[in-house]
């Protein structure tokens, strides 16, 4: 009988760890989208970095850095460095003409934060599509903290005519789940 008690409270207590990460299990939202910490240009719908999230090992950030800012960083690195014209040049042939958007990952095993399960769609106010990728650039994770490794993406952006806000959604195939946030592009 004892054998059987304790077979049975190893068994939910098991079941109930694997509860707090459930795949599909929608994200939560924030009532009015909040403005992240680390991007002004950014705002979260979705609740993907607060302490529920860690404790799923499932958190997914975005930045937006748009073309006037990593023009004016070239330009300074120029002025610093003393660059070559042809430095300079090679850079500025690189820039993003819309910007660009920094996607990192957080997730539990090097396995799990592959950015190749991360797709993108950015969609405009009337709800047409600008911006479609289907999955990151391929990758394992790096260690990062505890049993969390982080993965980082650089993706050029798309180029808007005026400044708008622009709806992002990431899909992750491997947690089934959303994470939506707000760019304001520029």
């Amino acid at each position: 009988m004892k054998k059987l008690v304790l077979l049975s409270a190893l068994v939910l207590g098991s079941l109930a760890a694997s509860a707090q990460y459930m795949p599909g299990k929608p994200r939560k939202k924030y009532t009015f989208p909040k403005k992240d910490e680390e991007s002004p240009y950014v705002l979260n719908v979705t609740k993907n970095t607060d302490e529920d999230a860690e404790v799923d090992a499932c958190v997914t950030r975005v930045a937006y850095r748009p073309y006037s800012e990593l023009l004016t960083e070239i330009n300074e690195l120029k002025r610093m460095n003393n660059w070559a014209d042809t430095t300079y040049q090679r850079r500025f042939s690189q820039l993003p003409a819309g910007g660009q958007l920094v996607v990192t990952m957080y997730r539990r095993g090097a396995q799990n934060a592959d950015p190749a399960y991360l797709s993108v769609v950015a969609k405009n106010k009337d709800g047409k599509e600008v911006m479609n990728l289907p999955e990151l650039p391929a990758g394992q994770g790096r260690f990062w903290n505890r049993d969390l490794y982080m993965s980082k993406r650089s993706v050029p952006f798309v180029k808007v005519d005026a400044p708008q806000d622009i709806s992002l959604t990431i899909n992750d195939a491997k947690t089934k789940q959303n994470f939506e946030y707000i760019i304001k592009a520029e």
